[in-house]
C-alpha cells in the first residue's frame, strides 16, 4: 500500500498511517462517491501544520 500524498510505500507492520474513508451524500458535487485514502505519518504532520485551527489532541494511556 502507498501514501496517497507522497506515493511512498507504507509497511503496515512497521508504520502507522491515517486511513480515511468518506462517502459523500446529498448537497455535494460528489454525491454518491466514496473516497478512500491512506496518509503516512510524515505527510499527516505536514498536512496538519497547514490547518488554520489545530486539531484537538488527546492522550491514549492504554493500547489494545
Amino acid at each position: 500500500m502507498v501514501c496517497n500524498c507522497c506515493g511512498k510505500k507504507i509497511c503496515e507492520k512497521k508504520q502507522d498511517y491515517l486511513y480515511v474513508k468518506k462517502q459523500w451524500g446529498y448537497f455535494s458535487d460528489k454525491d454518491g462517491s466514496t473516497f478512500e485514502m491512506r496518509i503516512c505519518e510524515e505527510c499527516f504532520d505536514a498536512w496538519v501544520r497547514q490547518f488554520a485551527v489545530a486539531p484537538e489532541v488527546g492522550e491514549t494511556t492504554e493500547f489494545v
